[in-house]
């Protein structure tokens, strides 16, 4: 991967208290759906004293550190909240073009952490409602003392190469025509190599070898971090299992259409394999 680190703009920090008296950052969910201006032409995450400037009143708030030096908060509303004037509820996905790729990232964090504090309210042992760690982004139960922390799920994505070629497919639940690679969650016990491996022979068919690893991304639909990998292909036959994946062909430079946006690092793994085999065609 060849993005920035989030890092070098934005401190994280667990929950606190952090001064007052300056505007911040509030990533505002609604029905997971985002809270941002609706003129495309300025910034697009409110920035406010607090929430109350906008007459909202949050179920919940997380402070999630500062950006730029400016704290930042995550807060979920009702459902059934109505955006301020000049405001729209938008899904995520869809605002990748409005946000700088550190807003984009932030945003999906917020997201996530917004979700796992909704649905940490209780103990998932005993039952008993958690209290906030202190000093730490955990819920602990105050009677059988289980800590929860936010989970992530990996998930290999993994571009398979026979010559010339990229192995593409189509997802069973794929919105239009969209061909991306192989991807698929890790499961216990499992290697990210031997996911990738299991993931392309229950998928396609197909045996891979000399696995590479290729970057990672953070990936907030759901909770996953996307691993991304090469592939070179051993043996087997294209052979779609029809549950998951119902087209697979293997494509050159020139026969590679409807492929995804470009927020994913699926398509940032395309997108090598288009700029380093252009020549061979």
């Amino acid at each position: 991967m060849h993005r920035e680190s989030l890092y070098k703009r934005y401190i994280p920090s667990a929950p606190s208290t952090p001064s007052k008296g300056q505007p911040a950052y509030w990533f505002v969910f609604c029905s997971d759906n985002l809270l941002v201006t609706a003129e495309k032409s300025t910034a697009p995450i409110p920035c406010l004293m607090d929430l109350a400037d906008l007459n909202l009143s949050p179920i919940r708030t997380q402070y999630l550190g500062t950006l730029d030096g400016r704290a930042c908060y995550s807060a979920e509303l009702l459902p059934q909240s109505i955006a301020p004037e000049g405001y729209v509820f938008s899904d995520l996905r869809s605002l990748y073009a409005r946000f700088d790729e550190d807003i984009f990232r932030l945003a999906g964090r917020a997201l996530q952490i917004m979700s796992w504090d909704q649905s940490h309210q209780y103990c998932g042992r005993c039952g008993h409602p958690t209290e906030q760690l202190q000093g730490e982004m955990a819920k602990t139960c105050p009677i059988c003392q289980f800590t929860s922390y936010p989970r992530i799920s990996p998930v290999t994505s993994v571009a398979v190469l026979k010559d010339d070629t990229i192995l593409l497919i189509r997802h069973a639940g794929s919105r239009g025509r969209m061909r991306t690679i192989v991807a698929g969650f890790l499961e216990p016990g499992e290697t990210l190599e031997e996911c990738v491996k299991r993931e392309v022979l229950e998928e396609v068919g197909l045996q891979v070898k000399n696995i590479k690893y290729f970057g990672s991304q953070p990936w907030p639909f759901p909770n996953s971090l996307m691993i991304g990998f090469t592939a070179e292909y051993e043996s087997g036959e294209i052979q779609v299992d029809g549950k998951e994946v119902t087209e697979a062909a293997w494509c050159n430079v020139t026969s590679i259409s409807d492929i995804p946006p470009r927020m994913s690092i699926s398509r940032e793994i395309i997108d090598w394999f288009i700029e380093n085999h252009s020549n061979s065609v």
